[in-house]
């Protein structure tokens, strides 16, 4: 049997950057992937946004993490990541979505995030070629960016395996067995594992390996598509997130990537269940009549490729990030929404720092409270 400090199931999003932030605090770390390589489920389908601009205090913390953990991997680490801090802007055309933006304001800026309203004229200065009819502004928080996230997680990765964690990729877990309140031994189909802390972070696969230790945990994937197009000379900065429903979609956001690409996605309406990753000829039609309607210049850009992804969903759009009751080894890491990119490198960072010293530092007990398995799962987070 292989024991370590920490085994961590899934080299995804969460898995990989909290596998780095395990070793580097002395933590012997072992994680197990049933894929060949990192990053094989939901996060190769991730888009690169990085928004600490939620409704949630506990996503906007963990946000606010990752911007800090993502920028420093350039900045101090000197990694190209393609991190460029664009911004967020969400989009108002109607009265009801100003005065819901404008009231969110009281508890983003509460938690500490750097935004604001912005009328008409910043916003065609942010974003020129926007429809101007019926604007009515948008909030605006220029510390979000966004970041290629092969290159983010490659080196998570590469720094990860420099740090010492042992990474063990084309193995499947298959039960999981516990004594007096901890999980003693996990079974894969290549050897037996014993861990202080075991980690399920493994995504749309989450509650599969949570029954294994007859836990349910309401953590079920839905599918989204995004696209990319070829790459155009700068016109754009922040991502633009319209949250205006129509009877075929909900939300839909695109960006200019740092390499020219405008990247997006929409999300379906209803919501596509399961596990099928295949895209589908319905998409383009879709999202791109919404997006020419909101930014007619970019009409004539080619469409090079798209492709199909998982959000592993909660009730409420909110994680589940905390140690279920009767299993005290036990750490969940599911339910990212979708947004597993994003809240990746700054979760990680948080749950090493409170595998190590056996507690959460007083500053982020909070997230742990309000994303815990037990909460109610009322309602849906604003800004999903």
């Amino acid at each position: 049997m292989i024991t370590s400090d920490v085994l961590i199931i899934g080299a995804g999003s969460v898995g990989v950057p909290l596998a780095l932030y395990c070793a580097e605090r002395g933590l012997s770390t072992v994680v197990l992937e049933k894929n060949a390589s990192w990053g094989r489920g939901q996060n190769r389908a991730a888009i690169g946004g990085i928004r600490a601009t939620h409704s949630d205090p506990a996503k906007i913390k963990i946000s606010q993490e990752s911007i800090r953990v993502v920028r420093a991997l350039q900045e101090e680490r000197n990694i190209d990541v393609e991190w460029r801090s664009g911004g967020y802007m969400f989009v108002a055309y109607d009265p009801e979505r100003e005065k819901a933006f404008r009231d969110l304001l009281v508890i983003q800026k509460a938690a500490g995030l750097d935004i604001d309203w912005i009328g008409p004229d910043r916003v065609r200065e942010l974003a020129p070629g926007i429809r101007a009819d019926g604007l009515l502004g948008g909030t605006y928080s220029p510390g979000d960016g966004y970041a290629s996230p092969l290159m983010v997680n490659s080196a998570f990765h590469r720094l990860a395996m420099q740090a010492g964690a042992d990474f063990r990729f084309g193995e499947n877990v298959l039960s999981m067995r516990t004594e007096n309140d901890r999980i003693i031994a996990i079974k894969t189909d290549k050897g037996d594992y014993s861990a202080a802390t075991v980690v399920n972070a493994a995504g749309a696969d989450a509650a599969e390996i949570a029954s294994m230790v007859d836990l349910e945990i309401p953590v079920h994937p839905d599918c989204h598509e995004a696209g990319v197009t070829e790459p155009v000379a700068r016109f754009m900065e922040p991502m633009i997130v319209d949250i205006r429903p129509d009877h075929e979609s909900g939300n839909y956001y695109f960006y200019q990537a740092e390499t020219g690409q405008i990247v997006f996605c929409i999300t379906p309406k209803p919501q596509a269940w399961g596990k099928d990753t295949d895209n589908t000829s319905g998409f383009l039609p879709l999202v791109l009549r919404r997006m020419i309607e909101l930014y007619p210049r970019l009409r004539n850009i080619k469409v090079r490729r798209t492709w199909r992804g998982m959000y592993p969903m909660t009730p409420d759009g909110l994680p589940i990030v905390n140690r279920p009751r009767g299993l005290d080894n036990f750490m969940l890491a599911v339910g990212m929404c979708g947004q597993g990119f994003m809240l990746g490198p700054g979760l990680g960072r948080i749950l090493a720092q409170t595998i190590a010293d056996g507690a959460p530092a007083p500053a982020d007990a909070h997230v742990f409270e309000e994303l815990t398995l037990y909460r109610k799962f009322e309602g849906m987070e604003m800004l999903k």
